[in-house]
Protein backbone atom coordinates (compact mmCIF):
# COMPACT_ATOMS: atom_id res chain seq x y z
CA UNK A 1 0.00 0.00 0.00
CA UNK A 2 1.11 3.29 -0.71
CA UNK A 3 2.57 5.93 1.75
CA UNK A 4 -0.49 9.40 2.69
CA UNK A 5 2.94 10.96 1.55
CA UNK A 6 3.67 9.36 -1.52
CA UNK A 7 -0.51 9.72 -2.20
CA UNK A 8 -0.04 13.45 -1.79
CA UNK A 9 2.68 13.88 -3.96
CA UNK A 10 0.75 11.65 -6.63
CA UNK A 11 -2.21 13.65 -6.69
CA UNK A 12 -0.94 17.34 -6.16
CA UNK A 13 -2.24 17.44 -2.06
CA UNK A 14 -0.90 19.79 -0.41
CA UNK A 15 -0.73 20.05 3.13
CA UNK A 16 0.19 18.21 6.68
CA UNK A 17 -3.05 18.59 8.89
CA UNK A 18 -3.33 15.44 10.63
CA UNK A 19 -7.03 15.33 10.20
CA UNK A 20 -6.36 15.64 5.95
CA UNK A 21 -3.60 12.60 6.64
CA UNK A 22 -5.90 10.21 8.08
CA UNK A 23 -9.09 11.32 5.48
CA UNK A 24 -6.33 9.86 2.76
CA UNK A 25 -5.48 6.91 4.70
CA UNK A 26 -8.72 6.09 4.91
CA UNK A 27 -9.35 6.58 1.28
CA UNK A 28 -5.90 3.84 0.75
CA UNK A 29 -7.41 1.41 3.19
CA UNK A 30 -10.83 1.44 1.04
CA UNK A 31 -10.08 1.85 -1.97
CA UNK A 32 -9.48 -1.97 -2.92
CA UNK A 33 -12.85 -2.81 -1.15
CA UNK A 34 -16.20 -2.42 -3.40
CA UNK A 35 -17.67 -0.61 -0.26
CA UNK A 36 -19.51 2.48 -1.03
CA UNK A 37 -18.00 5.75 0.35
CA UNK A 38 -19.48 9.50 1.43
CA UNK A 39 -17.22 12.33 0.98
CA UNK A 40 -18.80 14.81 3.63
CA UNK A 41 -17.12 18.27 3.69
CA UNK A 42 -17.78 22.06 2.94
CA UNK A 43 -17.28 23.46 -1.05
CA UNK A 44 -14.17 24.35 -2.04
CA UNK A 45 -12.20 21.58 0.71
CA UNK A 46 -10.90 19.25 -2.58
CA UNK A 47 -13.56 16.37 -2.24
CA UNK A 48 -13.20 15.36 -5.68
CA UNK A 49 -9.58 14.04 -4.74
CA UNK A 50 -10.93 11.38 -2.79
CA UNK A 51 -12.78 9.20 -5.45
CA UNK A 52 -9.63 9.80 -7.78
CA UNK A 53 -7.53 8.14 -5.28
CA UNK A 54 -9.93 5.37 -4.12
CA UNK A 55 -10.50 4.29 -8.15
CA UNK A 56 -6.53 4.80 -8.62
CA UNK A 57 -5.75 2.09 -6.07
CA UNK A 58 -8.81 -0.03 -6.92
CA UNK A 59 -8.66 -3.41 -8.74
CA UNK A 60 -11.25 -0.93 -11.45
CA UNK A 61 -8.29 1.49 -12.15
CA UNK A 62 -8.92 -0.03 -15.37
CA UNK A 63 -12.18 0.66 -16.34
CA UNK A 64 -14.19 3.95 -16.13
CA UNK A 65 -14.09 6.62 -13.77
CA UNK A 66 -17.12 9.08 -14.40
CA UNK A 67 -17.64 12.09 -11.77
CA UNK A 68 -21.03 13.43 -12.12
CA UNK A 69 -22.08 16.93 -10.68
CA UNK A 70 -25.75 15.63 -9.89
CA UNK A 71 -26.46 19.56 -8.63
CA UNK A 72 -25.79 20.70 -11.94
CA UNK A 73 -28.32 18.57 -13.71
CA UNK A 74 -32.34 19.53 -14.19
CA UNK A 75 -34.81 17.60 -12.22
CA UNK A 76 -36.52 16.33 -15.27
CA UNK A 77 -33.49 14.86 -17.06
CA UNK A 78 -31.37 13.76 -14.05
CA UNK A 79 -32.92 9.95 -14.56
CA UNK A 80 -32.29 10.52 -18.47
CA UNK A 81 -28.81 11.35 -17.75
CA UNK A 82 -27.78 8.58 -15.01
CA UNK A 83 -29.98 5.60 -16.35
CA UNK A 84 -30.58 6.60 -20.02
CA UNK A 85 -33.71 6.42 -21.85
CA UNK A 86 -35.33 4.84 -24.69
CA UNK A 87 -36.31 6.26 -28.05
CA UNK A 88 -39.67 8.42 -27.52
CA UNK A 89 -39.85 7.96 -24.17
CA UNK A 90 -40.30 11.89 -23.91
CA UNK A 91 -40.50 14.77 -26.12
CA UNK A 92 -36.96 15.00 -27.72
CA UNK A 93 -35.69 11.40 -27.08
CA UNK A 94 -35.19 11.27 -30.53
CA UNK A 95 -32.42 7.63 -29.68
CA UNK A 96 -31.96 5.08 -27.12
CA UNK A 97 -29.03 6.49 -24.90
CA UNK A 98 -27.12 4.68 -22.48
CA UNK A 99 -27.04 6.53 -19.09
CA UNK A 100 -23.86 7.15 -16.77
CA UNK A 101 -24.41 4.42 -14.82
CA UNK A 102 -24.09 2.12 -18.07
CA UNK A 103 -21.43 3.51 -19.29
CA UNK A 104 -19.54 3.16 -15.91
CA UNK A 105 -20.02 -0.60 -15.72
CA UNK A 106 -17.25 -2.32 -14.14
CA UNK A 107 -15.68 0.81 -12.72
CA UNK A 108 -16.54 3.82 -10.50
CA UNK A 109 -19.15 6.63 -10.49
CA UNK A 110 -18.89 10.06 -8.29
CA UNK A 111 -22.04 11.42 -7.30
CA UNK A 112 -20.61 14.74 -6.63
CA UNK A 113 -23.54 16.94 -4.16
CA UNK A 114 -25.29 13.64 -3.92
CA UNK A 115 -27.59 15.73 -1.36
CA UNK A 116 -29.30 17.50 -4.29
CA UNK A 117 -30.76 14.67 -6.20
CA UNK A 118 -34.57 14.94 -6.27
CA UNK A 119 -36.57 11.83 -3.90
CA UNK A 120 -37.71 9.77 -6.87
CA UNK A 121 -33.99 9.58 -8.31
CA UNK A 122 -33.01 8.51 -5.03
CA UNK A 123 -35.00 5.71 -4.91
CA UNK A 124 -34.16 4.31 -8.30
CA UNK A 125 -30.03 4.83 -6.87
CA UNK A 126 -31.25 2.87 -3.65
CA UNK A 127 -32.03 0.14 -6.31
CA UNK A 128 -28.52 0.06 -7.94
CA UNK A 129 -26.76 0.27 -4.35
CA UNK A 130 -28.80 -2.94 -3.39
CA UNK A 131 -28.79 -4.93 -6.55
CA UNK A 132 -27.11 -3.49 -9.28
CA UNK A 133 -30.02 -3.08 -11.13
CA UNK A 134 -31.96 0.61 -13.13
CA UNK A 135 -34.29 0.65 -15.74
CA UNK A 136 -34.05 3.22 -18.67
CA UNK A 137 -36.57 5.71 -18.81
CA UNK A 138 -39.07 5.00 -20.89
CA UNK A 139 -38.65 1.26 -20.22
CA UNK A 140 -39.86 -1.90 -18.88
CA UNK A 141 -36.29 -4.13 -19.18
CA UNK A 142 -34.49 -4.56 -16.04
CA UNK A 143 -30.79 -4.29 -16.63
CA UNK A 144 -27.65 -4.69 -14.42
CA UNK A 145 -24.54 -2.38 -14.27
CA UNK A 146 -21.65 -3.26 -11.48
CA UNK A 147 -20.07 0.16 -10.15
CA UNK A 148 -18.56 1.08 -7.06
CA UNK A 149 -20.28 4.25 -5.95
CA UNK A 150 -18.48 7.55 -4.18
CA UNK A 151 -20.35 10.42 -3.25
CA UNK A 152 -19.71 13.44 -1.93
CA UNK A 153 -22.08 16.03 -0.24
CA UNK A 154 -21.74 19.53 1.81
CA UNK A 155 -25.28 19.21 3.09
CA UNK A 156 -25.64 18.36 6.33
CA UNK A 157 -27.27 15.04 6.01
CA UNK A 158 -28.85 14.79 9.23
CA UNK A 159 -30.74 17.84 8.61
CA UNK A 160 -31.73 16.97 4.94
CA UNK A 161 -33.35 13.64 6.44
CA UNK A 162 -34.98 15.54 9.42
CA UNK A 163 -36.52 18.02 6.66
CA UNK A 164 -37.30 14.59 4.24
CA UNK A 165 -35.12 15.91 1.59
CA UNK A 166 -33.17 12.94 1.48
CA UNK A 167 -33.61 9.16 2.31
CA UNK A 168 -32.32 7.95 5.14
CA UNK A 169 -32.35 3.94 4.19
CA UNK A 170 -30.20 6.26 0.97
CA UNK A 171 -27.99 7.72 3.30
CA UNK A 172 -26.94 4.76 5.46
CA UNK A 173 -25.99 2.42 1.89
CA UNK A 174 -23.94 5.45 0.85
CA UNK A 175 -22.20 6.27 3.86
CA UNK A 176 -21.02 2.78 4.85
CA UNK A 177 -17.51 4.52 5.25
CA UNK A 178 -17.43 8.52 5.86
CA UNK A 179 -14.44 10.44 4.75
CA UNK A 180 -14.66 13.92 6.41
CA UNK A 181 -12.27 16.45 5.00
CA UNK A 182 -11.55 19.31 7.20
CA UNK A 183 -12.20 22.66 6.17
CA UNK A 184 -8.86 25.11 5.60
CA UNK A 185 -9.51 27.62 8.38
CA UNK A 186 -8.89 24.52 10.56
CA UNK A 187 -5.99 23.46 8.32
CA UNK A 188 -3.60 26.87 10.23
CA UNK A 189 -0.44 25.04 9.45
CA UNK A 190 -1.30 24.12 5.48
CA UNK A 191 -2.81 27.77 4.81
CA UNK A 192 0.76 29.53 3.95
CA UNK A 193 2.06 26.28 2.73
CA UNK A 194 -1.16 26.50 -0.06
CA UNK A 195 -0.66 29.77 -1.15
CA UNK A 196 3.20 29.57 -1.54
CA UNK A 197 2.31 26.42 -3.79
CA UNK A 198 -0.04 28.87 -5.66
CA UNK A 199 1.71 31.79 -6.09
CA UNK A 200 4.44 29.64 -7.62
CA UNK A 201 1.97 27.76 -10.18
CA UNK A 202 0.64 31.53 -11.21
CA UNK A 203 4.18 32.71 -11.21
CA UNK A 204 4.54 29.62 -13.98
CA UNK A 205 1.43 30.54 -15.97
CA UNK A 206 1.84 34.16 -16.17
CA UNK A 207 5.78 34.67 -16.66
CA UNK A 208 6.25 36.71 -13.69
CA UNK A 209 7.63 36.86 -10.75
CA UNK A 210 6.00 34.83 -7.42
CA UNK A 211 4.31 37.00 -4.79
CA UNK A 212 5.47 36.86 -1.24
CA UNK A 213 3.60 37.60 1.83
CA UNK A 214 5.29 39.60 4.47
CA UNK A 215 5.17 38.09 8.14
CA UNK A 216 2.20 40.27 8.92
CA UNK A 217 0.75 39.61 5.65
CA UNK A 218 0.91 35.39 6.18
CA UNK A 219 -0.09 36.08 10.16
CA UNK A 220 -3.59 37.75 8.95
CA UNK A 221 -3.88 34.73 6.17
CA UNK A 222 -4.01 32.64 8.63
CA UNK A 223 -6.62 34.19 10.96
CA UNK A 224 -8.71 34.84 7.94
CA UNK A 225 -11.96 32.36 7.91
CA UNK A 226 -12.20 31.46 4.49
CA UNK A 227 -15.46 30.52 3.41
CA UNK A 228 -14.14 29.39 0.20
CA UNK A 229 -11.70 26.99 1.87
CA UNK A 230 -9.21 26.12 -1.25
CA UNK A 231 -10.91 27.43 -3.88
CA UNK A 232 -11.11 30.87 -2.05
CA UNK A 233 -7.31 30.30 -1.42
CA UNK A 234 -6.15 29.61 -4.67
CA UNK A 235 -8.40 32.46 -6.33
CA UNK A 236 -7.01 34.92 -3.83
CA UNK A 237 -3.32 34.15 -4.85
CA UNK A 238 -4.16 34.11 -8.30
CA UNK A 239 -5.46 37.79 -8.09
CA UNK A 240 -2.48 38.62 -6.29
CA UNK A 241 -0.52 37.42 -8.90
CA UNK A 242 -1.98 39.01 -11.87
CA UNK A 243 -2.90 42.78 -10.44
CA UNK A 244 0.18 43.27 -8.06
CA UNK A 245 3.12 45.41 -9.23
CA UNK A 246 4.67 44.81 -6.64
CA UNK A 247 5.57 41.02 -5.37
CA UNK A 248 6.16 41.34 -1.69
CA UNK A 249 2.50 41.70 -0.13
CA UNK A 250 1.71 43.08 2.98
CA UNK A 251 -1.25 43.07 5.55
CA UNK A 252 -2.69 46.53 4.71
CA UNK A 253 -2.73 45.19 1.05
CA UNK A 254 -3.59 42.20 1.55
CA UNK A 255 -6.73 43.20 3.65
CA UNK A 256 -7.71 44.30 0.07
CA UNK A 257 -8.51 41.20 -1.58
CA UNK A 258 -10.09 39.37 2.36
CA UNK A 259 -14.07 40.09 1.55
CA UNK A 260 -15.22 41.77 4.98
CA UNK A 261 -18.88 42.98 4.76
CA UNK A 262 -19.30 45.00 7.72
CA UNK A 263 -16.32 44.19 10.66
CA UNK A 264 -18.85 44.40 12.98
CA UNK A 265 -21.65 41.46 11.81
CA UNK A 266 -19.40 39.56 9.82
CA UNK A 267 -15.92 39.42 11.48
CA UNK A 268 -14.09 37.49 8.98
CA UNK A 269 -10.80 37.52 10.66
CA UNK A 270 -11.08 35.09 13.36
CA UNK A 271 -9.57 34.36 16.81
CA UNK A 272 -8.04 31.27 18.27
CA UNK A 273 -11.02 31.06 21.00
CA UNK A 274 -13.70 31.22 18.34
CA UNK A 275 -13.74 29.03 15.09
CA UNK A 276 -17.65 29.13 14.80
CA UNK A 277 -19.31 31.44 12.05
CA UNK A 278 -22.84 31.69 11.32
CA UNK A 279 -23.75 28.99 8.04
CA UNK A 280 -25.67 31.87 6.53
CA UNK A 281 -23.40 34.60 6.74
CA UNK A 282 -20.51 32.07 5.09
CA UNK A 283 -22.91 31.48 2.25
CA UNK A 284 -23.63 35.03 1.92
CA UNK A 285 -20.09 35.75 1.75
CA UNK A 286 -18.80 33.11 -0.39
CA UNK A 287 -21.38 34.40 -2.83
CA UNK A 288 -20.00 38.11 -2.47
CA UNK A 289 -16.33 36.76 -3.23
CA UNK A 290 -17.07 34.42 -6.13
CA UNK A 291 -18.73 37.84 -7.97
CA UNK A 292 -15.27 39.29 -7.15
CA UNK A 293 -13.49 36.86 -8.41
CA UNK A 294 -15.56 37.12 -11.80
CA UNK A 295 -15.18 40.78 -12.36
CA UNK A 296 -11.64 39.82 -12.24
CA UNK A 297 -11.87 37.53 -15.21
CA UNK A 298 -10.98 39.27 -18.24
CA UNK A 299 -7.94 41.09 -16.44
CA UNK A 300 -6.26 37.71 -16.17
CA UNK A 301 -7.17 36.87 -19.56
CA UNK A 302 -5.70 40.24 -20.74
CA UNK A 303 -2.55 39.63 -19.13
CA UNK A 304 -2.55 36.57 -20.41
CA UNK A 305 -2.32 37.81 -23.93
CA UNK A 306 -0.10 40.24 -23.23
CA UNK A 307 2.47 37.95 -22.13
CA UNK A 308 1.77 35.61 -25.30
CA UNK A 309 0.62 32.86 -23.99
CA UNK A 310 -2.80 31.53 -25.22
CA UNK A 311 -5.98 31.07 -22.62
CA UNK A 312 -7.00 28.08 -21.67
CA UNK A 313 -9.79 26.47 -22.60
CA UNK A 314 -12.39 26.24 -19.72
CA UNK A 315 -12.21 22.88 -18.27
CA UNK A 316 -14.68 20.27 -19.01
CA UNK A 317 -16.50 18.46 -15.93
CA UNK A 318 -17.17 14.80 -17.38
CA UNK A 319 -14.79 12.80 -16.90
CA UNK A 320 -14.00 8.79 -17.41
CA UNK A 321 -10.54 7.43 -16.84
CA UNK A 322 -9.23 4.29 -18.18
CA UNK A 323 -5.53 3.27 -19.34
CA UNK A 324 -6.36 3.67 -22.44
CA UNK A 325 -7.50 6.92 -24.28
CA UNK A 326 -11.15 6.70 -24.02
CA UNK A 327 -13.28 8.62 -26.84
CA UNK A 328 -16.34 10.13 -25.55
CA UNK A 329 -19.72 7.46 -26.68
CA UNK A 330 -21.67 8.79 -28.71
CA UNK A 331 -24.62 7.98 -26.86
CA UNK A 332 -23.25 10.09 -24.20
CA UNK A 333 -24.90 14.20 -24.46
CA UNK A 334 -21.90 16.72 -24.61
CA UNK A 335 -23.35 18.61 -21.31
CA UNK A 336 -19.70 20.06 -20.29
CA UNK A 337 -21.22 21.29 -17.31
CA UNK A 338 -21.69 18.11 -15.86
CA UNK A 339 -19.39 15.54 -16.09
CA UNK A 340 -16.37 15.01 -18.05
CA UNK A 341 -13.70 12.26 -19.53
CA UNK A 342 -10.35 11.95 -18.91
CA UNK A 343 -7.43 9.11 -18.64
CA UNK A 344 -6.22 7.95 -15.38
CA UNK A 345 -2.91 9.32 -16.34
CA UNK A 346 -4.81 12.64 -15.71
CA UNK A 347 -5.09 12.05 -12.25
CA UNK A 348 -1.44 12.61 -11.56
CA UNK A 349 -0.29 16.43 -10.86
CA UNK A 350 3.09 17.55 -10.90
CA UNK A 351 3.75 18.88 -6.90
CA UNK A 352 6.93 20.56 -7.81
CA UNK A 353 7.17 23.67 -5.18
CA UNK A 354 9.96 25.80 -7.07
CA UNK A 355 9.24 29.01 -7.20
CA UNK A 356 9.88 30.38 -10.59
CA UNK A 357 11.06 33.63 -10.48
CA UNK A 358 11.40 35.82 -13.65
CA UNK A 359 11.43 39.61 -14.16
CA UNK A 360 8.74 41.57 -16.58
CA UNK A 361 9.41 44.24 -18.66
CA UNK A 362 6.58 46.09 -19.31
CA UNK A 363 5.70 47.58 -22.80
CA UNK A 364 2.85 49.37 -22.76
CA UNK A 365 2.18 52.77 -21.49
CA UNK A 366 -1.44 51.39 -21.13
CA UNK A 367 -3.58 50.90 -17.77
CA UNK A 368 -5.45 47.45 -17.39
CA UNK A 369 -8.72 48.93 -18.28
CA UNK A 370 -7.25 50.50 -21.48
CA UNK A 371 -6.11 47.19 -22.83
CA UNK A 372 -9.22 45.24 -21.81
CA UNK A 373 -11.11 48.01 -23.87
CA UNK A 374 -8.21 47.68 -26.84
CA UNK A 375 -8.19 43.76 -26.71
CA UNK A 376 -11.92 43.73 -26.65
CA UNK A 377 -12.40 46.42 -29.44
CA UNK A 378 -9.31 44.47 -31.64
CA UNK A 379 -11.38 41.00 -30.86
CA UNK A 380 -14.95 42.22 -31.96
CA UNK A 381 -13.26 43.62 -35.23
CA UNK A 382 -11.48 40.77 -35.76
CA UNK A 383 -14.85 38.75 -35.68
CA UNK A 384 -17.43 40.88 -37.20
CA UNK A 385 -18.92 41.96 -34.16
CA UNK A 386 -19.86 38.21 -33.10
CA UNK A 387 -19.89 37.97 -29.27
CA UNK A 388 -19.93 34.65 -29.34
CA UNK A 389 -16.74 34.40 -31.67
CA UNK A 390 -14.55 37.23 -29.73
CA UNK A 391 -15.08 35.88 -26.31
CA UNK A 392 -13.99 32.12 -27.48
CA UNK A 393 -11.05 34.37 -28.80
CA UNK A 394 -10.51 36.26 -25.68
CA UNK A 395 -10.98 33.11 -23.68
CA UNK A 396 -14.32 34.29 -21.41
CA UNK A 397 -17.97 33.67 -21.43
CA UNK A 398 -19.97 35.52 -23.79
CA UNK A 399 -21.95 36.98 -20.20
CA UNK A 400 -18.42 38.27 -19.06
CA UNK A 401 -17.95 39.99 -22.65
CA UNK A 402 -21.47 41.72 -22.91
CA UNK A 403 -20.98 42.76 -19.42
CA UNK A 404 -17.91 44.30 -20.37
CA UNK A 405 -19.06 46.00 -23.69
CA UNK A 406 -22.09 47.49 -21.80
CA UNK A 407 -19.06 48.81 -18.87
CA UNK A 408 -17.69 50.36 -21.08
CA UNK A 409 -20.24 51.68 -23.78
CA UNK A 410 -18.35 50.04 -26.43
Amino acid sequence: MESVQVIKQRFGIIGNDPKLNRSIEKATRVAPTDISVLVAGESGVGKESIPKIIHSLSQRKHNNYIAVNCGAIPEGTIDSELFGHEKGAFTGATNTRKGYFEVADGGTIFLDEVGELPLTTQVRLLRVLENGEFIKVGSSEVQKTDVRIVAATNVKMAEAIKKGKFREDLYYRLSTIEIELPPLRNRNEDIHLLFRKFASDFAQKYKMPTVRLTDDAVALLIRYHFPGNIRQLRNLAEQISVIEENRSIDAQKLKQYLPNLSPSSLPMIIDESNNSFGEEKSSLLKMIYDLRAELNELKKVTLNIMHGSKPKESEAFLETSSTKTLAPSPSISNNSNLVSFHNDDDLEEDDNEEYYIETVEEDENLSLQDKEIEMIKKSLERNSNKRKLAAKELGISERTLYRKIKQYNL
